[in-house]
């Protein structure tokens, strides 16, 4: 019954242009994330990454990355979509295992890659326009249906459901180390982006929606440059 209602959905057709109603309330968003990240975010990455040495930002960095192979499998599952369900199954049980709970990555070292996605894709794979141009305070840039994804993903995340008290707490800590430590390491290009572009708010919707069309294979996906979204996970 999957498969026959997956083959009857396709992906919509790209969304030309900006979709922006909103733009007003996205731009004191912006503001607001421009404060936040000055004050609080761009300083914190900068203690992160001075005091801890490279080889503990890389273990942290793995560990969250392998908290997500759960939420990744069952999205790949969910798009109808089994090779991704299975890659990110077996790098999962091979970095929770050999790789001692996910802080080495055995996995990648034999060409098992991560197969990133989120319930944002899955939306799309079933159909689902993209919808308005939003952003939230402390999230930053994201569109009705990837906010509609992004909070599906943090309710059912699989390890949320399994882990328990300390160790939940644990588990959010390592995210934001890793988000701290992209953070640190972007910090030229992220800088270029929010504090010296001539209008921020548009180069980040810009990016964004470049990033995200291009993740999901749309056609208009932007120029082809190397672009770097600057809230990029």
């Amino acid at each position: 019954m999957a498969a026959v209602l997956l083959a009857a959905c396709a992906p919509p057709p790209p969304q030309p242009g900006l979709n922006d109603p909103f733009e007003q309330t996205n731009r004191a968003f912006h503001g607001f994330n421009r404060g936040l990240d000055r004050a609080l975010v761009r300083p914190s990455s900068k203690i992160y990454g001075a005091v801890l040495p490279q080889p503990v930002q890389t273990g942290i960095a793995n560990f969250a990355s392998n908290l997500s192979l759960p939420g990744d499998a069952a999205n790949g599952a969910l798009q109808g979509n089994p090779e991704r369900f299975v890659t990110n199954v077996l790098r999962f049980a091979l970095n929770t295992t050999v790789g001692i709970g996910g802080l080495f990555d055995p996995a990648g070292a034999l060409g098992i890659h991560r197969d990133k996605t989120d319930f944002g894709e899955t939306l799309h794979v079933w159909g689902a326009g993209e919808g308005a141009y939003l952003e939230f305070p402390g999230l930053g840039p994201s569109t009705v249906r990837d906010a509609v994804g992004t909070a599906v993903d943090i309710a059912a995340n699989p390890v949320g459901m399994v882990l328990a008290s300390p160790e939940k707490y644990y588990a959010t800590a390592a995210k934001v180390g890793s988000k701290l430590g992209d953070r640190n390491r972007y910090s030229s290009t992220i800088d270029s982006v929010l504090y010296d572009s001539a209008d921020s708010y548009a180069q980040t919707r810009l990016l964004y929606l470049q990033n995200r069309r291009f993740e999901l294979g749309q056609t208009d996906a932007g120029t082809g440059d190397d672009f770097i979204d600057p809230y990029a996970d």
